[in-house]
């Protein structure tokens, strides 16, 4: 079982968790992701690491409350232990030269940090995106800030209460005009990553989606997470998560992921009846 260090709030359903995990420190990469298992019961859920230290012996990942899986984690302190860790798994994020735009949406923040720290660690000129639907839901704001610098961080929101009102391909499409950018790396909601990657095709620019689809191992044997891309069958976990956005079937991906709506809903409803039930 793996303790739990430290546990952060951002916002009412945003949390982050520093747990235990010497060995996975030691191997973790930025692009790759963990599986978490609550307890025994509990199924197998996927969150990428927003950060490790090899030395102190732990890792960091992000989630928002959606499902019953993340509700339970939610309900953990410091010092609870967690049933089981999965990782490193996938392949870590390929960094060619050249200047770079990190581009992060919502929880997907968390995903793209340690892929802008590791780009400005290996020397590479880096501008970093943030968007998110209100200034509540931006995370890591100080950390982006502190690593790139005012002059490369955009910040949009969809009500404009900080930074530009819109989103993140207004920044993006005049990044690719102006031809101050060479690859771009893009992680969040499916409809971000779809119509940022149209924005980059559109002026030529390479761009890669760290994509995020419905696991149940994590290691390639059950097929949940099969993406569509260039026609063919990837699956996210082994192959991924990264891919070239331009090739990727966004629909079939947004598709895929509400599959299981229905029965996450009442998943969700059962755990909850229960939890009250315990209450009484």
């Amino acid at each position: 079982m793996y303790k739990i260090l430290k546990k952060t709030q951002y916002s009412e359903k945003v949390y982050k968790f520093r747990v235990q995990a010497p060995q996975m420190a030691k191997k973790a990469q930025a692009g790759q992701f963990l599986m978490v298992r609550a307890d025994k019961q509990g199924e197998r859920v996927p969150f990428t690491f927003a950060d490790w230290n090899p030395e102190e012996g732990w890792v960091e990942f992000i989630f928002m409350v959606i499902g019953k899986t993340t509700q339970m984690l939610a309900t953990f302190q410091e010092g609870d232990r967690i049933q089981d860790l999965t990782g490193p798994l996938g392949n870590p994020t390929e960094m060619e030269d050249g200047s770079w735009c990190v581009i992060g949406g919502g929880v997907g923040l968390a995903i793209a940090y340690p892929v802008a720290r590791m780009l400005k660690s290996s020397g590479h000129d880096v501008d970093v995106i943030m968007g998110a639907r209100t200034e509540d839901l931006l995370l890591l704001t100080d950390q982006f800030r502190e690593l790139v610098g005012d002059e490369h961080l955009h910040i949009t929101t969809d009500d404009g209460s900080v930074g530009e009102k819109g989103v993140v391909t207004l920044p993006l499409e005049r990044m690719c005009e102006a031809k101050s950018v060479d690859h771009v790396f893009a992680v969040g909601p499916v409809p971000m990553m779809k119509f940022s990657a149209l924005t980059c095709e559109k002026y030529g620019v390479p761009i890669t989606a760290s994509l995020n689809p419905i696991m149940v191992d994590g290691t390639g044997m059950c097929g949940c997470c099969r993406v569509t891309v260039d026609g063919k069958t990837k699956f996210a976990c082994v192959d991924g998560p990264d891919f070239d956005a331009t090739k990727v079937d966004w629909n079939d991906l947004r598709a895929r992921q509400g599959s299981y709506r229905t029965e996450e809903g009442q998943a969700l409803k059962d755990y909850e009846e229960a939890t009250c039930a315990c209450h009484k």
